[in-house]
């Protein structure tokens, strides 16, 4: 059957059109949204901990992680490219994963120990926190890139389990290192330099995790090789046997991700340093509060496209659409359901938890939880762009849109109306961005704007 279908059929009730998209869903979209909500839990009681210490330590840790978040995504293409490569073998066009992956690897460890020059001359010229504590991250730079980078072998092969290990690992070393260093010191990181302790524990436990992972996910690639390679002709194995693809002759590709990526950071994270940067550290902490809560909303959509992404990937368009949409209609309907629901928690749990301060909180989260739940589609329609389309450009063109209009609004609000306005800022320019984006799956995947909400026609 084809993508479209003209045929007429009965109008199905909403459960009716939600049951063929909640089959389509991979159960490894199950498991790794359980590794999520553990990741979530793990890295919502590192944020209890530091913000208990004041909403100015909470501000200072936002801006550390968030400088952390720019190197890693400024080189996840390596990854990406290499889950490419993976999820689009099919039959005799497959090839040796190890080379692939040394390849990739060996390149994070050499961008890593550039970016720990530039980190320490960052760290060396400033004087205010968080930037002044950037030599830690530099030393763990060459490491922290080997995760986004290695997990690309398992994300080609839809394989779930060996990411999400990966994923909850980091947040639970860092709360490990955290409980010993308490056990040490006997209560005296409350009064002590809290930051640089936390600090210490987070890059840490997350270069352990780091190195742990490439050396599993070598070995991994050296029996997957030998598995396949049993399995070929003599013919097949010649070919297999041959020069596999090359990351460098694809730089372009990884390049174009990395400034995607990061143009996508700064889409979520700008609106942070817009209000450091007008009114302090402190409420920058309350605010960073805010975006965490609401970004909670984007557990279920990052995992149905992370389970979903090789097939997202197949070079058959028809099938590529349908997997799209069928994330996307499950993605915007679980996030649309559970956004007032968890502003109703916020309102009564983050005061409770994190102290007075943090009641400051809810009216920038009831700013940013409309925007936010629109955008839960954006993950697989950029999944679609560059596993399918391999045209990466498109999702940063997309996160560049809302950038431009949230930083824009959010220079005219953050000054007169603090983290309000921010969140007011950041959620128009989410629901600007999301409504463009559809426009141009919908274009490229040759469907009406029906098929967003009729199963019928993206039925394969």
């Amino acid at each position: 059957m084809s993508t479209q279908d003209s045929s007429v059929s009965p109008r199905p009730s909403r459960w009716g059109a939600l049951q063929p998209a909640w089959a389509s869903v991979p159960r490894a979209a199950l498991g790794n949204l359980a590794a999520k909500l553990l990741i979530v839990s793990l890295g919502l009681a590192i944020t209890v901990l530091v913000a208990r210490q004041g909403p100015t330590v909470q501000g200072a840790f936002a801006l550390f992680v968030a400088v952390e978040s720019g190197l890693l995504t400024l080189f996840s293409g390596l990854g990406l490219w290499l889950a490419r490569q993976i999820s689009r073998q099919q039959g005799s066009q497959v090839h040796h994963a190890m080379p692939m992956l040394r390849s990739v690897l060996r390149a994070a460890l050499g961008l890593g120990l550039i970016a720990s020059v530039g980190l320490l001359a960052v760290s060396w010229w400033a004087e205010q926190m968080p930037y002044a504590q950037l030599w830690l991250l530099a030393l763990a730079a060459p490491f922290l890139l080997l995760v986004p980078t290695a997990t690309g072998l398992w994300l080609g092969q839809g394989r779930m389990w060996p990411i999400n290990v990966a994923q909850v690992a980091a947040p639970a070393s860092v709360l490990s290192g955290l409980g010993v260093a308490w056990w040490f010191t006997h209560g005296a990181i409350r009064t002590g330099p809290t930051v640089l302790m936390v600090l210490m524990a987070w890059v840490s436990g997350k270069s352990l995790v780091a190195v742990l992972t490439a050396i599993y996910a070598l070995r991994n690639a050296e029996v997957r090789d030998t598995v396949v390679e049993s399995t070929l002709s003599a013919e097949q194995a010649d070919q297999f046997r041959q020069t596999p693809a090359r990351w460098w002759d694809d730089w372009h590709f990884v390049a174009t991700i990395g400034v995607t990526n990061v143009v996508s950071l700064l889409n979520y994270r700008a609106s942070l340093f817009l209000v450091e940067r007008f009114h302090g550290l402190s409420e920058a902490g309350t605010y960073s509060v805010a975006v965490t809560v609401a970004e909670l909303l984007w557990l279920l959509s990052s995992s149905v496209t992370v389970s979903a992404y090789a097939r997202i990937g197949s070079p058959d368009r028809r099938v590529a659409a349908s997997v799209t949409v069928q994330a996307v209609r499950l993605n915007v309907l679980a996030t649309v359901l559970a956004a007032p629901m968890l502003l109703v928690l916020a309102w009564w749990a983050l005061p409770l938890a994190m102290g007075a301060a943090y009641a400051a909180s809810v009216a920038p989260l009831a700013a940013l939880l409309p925007g936010v739940a629109a955008y839960a589609a954006a993950s697989s329609l950029s999944a679609f762009y560059t596993n399918h389309l391999g045209r990466p450009h498109l999702s940063g063109a997309i996160a560049g849109l809302s950038l431009t209009v949230s930083f824009g609004l959010g220079w005219l609000l953050v000054p007169r109306m603090g983290a309000l306005g921010a969140g007011l800022s950041s959620s128009l320019g989410y629901i600007v961005a999301i409504v463009v984006a559809y426009a141009v799956f919908l274009k490229q995947a040759g469907l009406s704007v029906r098929a967003l909400w009729t199963p019928s026609l993206t039925r394969v």
